[in-house]
């Protein structure tokens, strides 16, 4: 199945330009995953560090770290990763 990963602020650094032949489209990418891939897997295939995964949205649904390993991802969602912020 497919689902749209977006990358935003420096985890974009790890989005490759392209994947399961579709192209990156600035900070997102359409991506096939298995009918069982949980947030985590998604994650996980993407190596993206877990230091910088902080505010994980799925179809604009915030999911908590203990819930990612769990939460099935379903055909077209939108799978949205922010870095923690930081400023002053």
């Amino acid at each position: 199945m497919r689902i749209t990963l977006k990358l935003y602020a420096m985890l974009s650094d790890h989005l490759p330009s392209e994947a399961d032949g579709q192209r990156r489209t600035g900070n997102e990418l359409p991506v096939n995953v298995a009918d069982d891939a949980t947030v985590q897997g998604v994650i996980d295939r993407f190596n993206l560090p877990s230091k910088l995964v902080h505010l994980v949205l799925v179809n604009g649904v915030y999911i908590p770290p203990r819930a990612r390993a769990g939460h099935a991802l379903a055909a077209n969602d939108e799978l949205a990763i922010w870095p923690p912020v930081a400023g002053g």
